[in-house]
């Protein structure tokens, strides 16, 4: 039984805590969800053995339509890594089609995290 369980709480502070120790101060708003009007998906999952954790959340670029799904990794011994899930991006807006494509590269990026979790390739 894989020692890595799925955490569907708020996303974990020490994401947000690593990432702004890493890049800096107020680099990471996106993880904090209540910069959100609508709720964004996301995942996360802790190996109860080690004390890592893995997400996936949305980021974007300058244009806040143009999003992707990253996974970043939390190993147990500090730090945070950005692990690419391959081609996670979509247009965000209000249309139905656009929801579909956001919900369809979330889907990617999480069979990612898993296959990463699993130890995949």
């Amino acid at each position: 039984m894989s020692p890595w369980r799925r955490y569907d709480s708020p996303l974990l502070p020490v994401f947000h805590e690593r990432f702004e120790e890493r890049w800096g101060p107020g680099t990471a708003p996106f993880l904090d969800p209540e910069v959100h009007e609508q709720p964004m998906p996301r995942a996360q999952w802790i190996n109860i053995d080690t004390g890592a954790a893995l997400a996936v959340v949305p980021v974007w670029s300058d244009d806040e339509s143009h999003r992707s799904f990253a996974m970043f990794y939390l190993p147990p011994q500090g730090d945070i890594w950005l692990l690419r899930p391959g081609l996670t991006d979509y247009l965000e807006s209000g249309q139905l089609e656009k929801v579909r494509l956001r919900n369809d590269a979330f889907k990617k990026a999480v069979e990612h995290a898993q296959a990463f979790i699993d130890g995949s390739p």
